[in-house]
């Protein structure tokens, strides 16, 4: 009798256990998840398309697309208290953008843009396409919240995106934070093409002078200067500002290199390590595959061609001001988005391209740095102006 007991005992958990597998709970939309984060990490392995980012995102979309059974179990992203959702309170509650930027500005030489502050006009020009696509999501019924949440894409910064979203559209962040990195690992794929369609052969062609030498007293004035400047106008984007300038204070001063190492490397890649894979998790077929979320791919799209081209077509109008032994080249204009260093990589292939000895990288590296500014005013502007 007691072994029947036993059997039964057996049985029915076994029965349980099995309503509890992937296979007993898998959706197809959970299947199409999976195939889109394996893409990612095709893109990364095969193409090398940005794999630090899409390699953690990618897994983190198949990760956070494994059927389960959701009975108190505590193990996915949306659960309180389970390891990952502790893990997403960096991303809700906008906590990883900042340490990102720390670790950006620890990294960054601004020389090319101090030597030649004209390039931070350049990088400005290119946030056209944040407001761009900010009338236009209003346009398509988006809130303003939410629209000020999609446009920030424009600027081609994950970090931004992410920290602009927790604040204002925080039921659209996953989408929209896949959507920024995306179009950022994708920049050598759209930008060469709208380069090359807005400039002449002649304007490839064209050759900078080398920048001046900049001291080190200005590499060490500007991260101060430029904190001061920028959160007067926009105090709003003092998380983001603040610890980008700090982190270049650090590499700067030359007295900090131990921390400045520590911000961009080793605390860098363990933020950017945690913030891909749960930005990636965050994408659960039952909140990610909405109509929502393709307005918000198409949207983004829309305004990182727009910033790309708004970057190239201002280098083109400052040239019928300018002298010519100090007019730019307009294909240095894409580098204002705020994809640092690929913008400008892609600003010097194309320079080569066209003339096999005409090295455009630093250069380019003034408006790519102003970008990152440039991204980080635009989101202050917009947090002020919707809080």
């Amino acid at each position: 009798m007691e072994s029947v007991s036993t059997m039964d005992f057996i049985a029915t958990k076994f029965a349980d256990f099995l309503t509890y597998t992937g296979f007993a709970n898998v959706e197809w939309p959970n299947l199409a998840m999976i195939v889109v984060g394996a893409f990612f990490i095709w893109l990364a392995i095969k193409k090398d398309f940005e794999p630090l980012l899409l390699i953690p995102i990618g897994l983190g979309i198949i990760l956070g697309n494994i059927p389960f059974k959701a009975a108190g179990l505590e193990i996915g992203l949306y659960e309180d208290n389970s390891v990952l959702n502790i893990f997403y309170q960096g991303v809700r509650q906008g906590w990883y953008p900042p340490l990102v930027f720390l670790g950006i500005g620890a990294m960054t030489d601004f020389s090319a843009l101090i030597a030649n502050p004209k390039l931070m006009l350049v990088g400005a020009s290119a946030q056209f396409g944040i407001f761009g696509a900010y009338i236009i999501a209003l346009a398509l019924g988006f809130e303003p919240n939410q629209a000020a949440g999609i446009a920030i894409i424009g600027g081609a910064d994950g970090p931004t995106a992410i920290f602009l979203s927790s604040k204002l559209s925080p039921n659209l962040m996953g989408a929209i934070a896949v959507c920024a990195y995306s179009y950022m690992a994708l920049v050598p794929v759209i930008q060469p093409f709208i380069m090359r369609a807005l400039t002449t052969k002649k304007e490839r062609l064209i050759r900078m002078k080398p920048s001046r030498t900049v001291s080190q007293t200005e590499k060490i004035l500007f991260p101060i200067v430029g904190l001061l400047i920028t959160t007067f106008i926009v105090p709003s984007g003092l998380p983001l500002l603040g610890m980008l300038f700090f982190g270049n204070l650090l590499k700067e001063s030359t007295k900090t290199t131990r921390l400045a190492k520590t911000a961009g490397s080793v605390l860098n890649d363990i933020i950017v390590m945690l913030l891909g894979l749960t930005v990636g998790c965050s994408t659960q077929a039952s909140e990610f595959l909405t109509l929502d979320t393709v307005k918000i791919f198409a949207l983004g799209a829309f305004a990182f061609i727009i910033a790309t081209a708004s970057g190239v077509l201002f280098v083109k109008l400052f040239n019928l001001f300018l002298p010519q032994n100090k007019k730019i080249n307009p294909l240095i204009g894409n580098a204002g988005v705020s994809a640092v260093p690929m913008a400008a990589r892609i600003s010097n292939q194309e320079g080569l391209k066209a003339d096999r000895t005409n090295f455009l990288l630093m250069h380019a590296m003034g408006p790519n740095v102003a970008g990152v500014i440039g991204s980080a005013v635009a989101a202050g502007v917009l947090l002020g102006f919707l809080s």
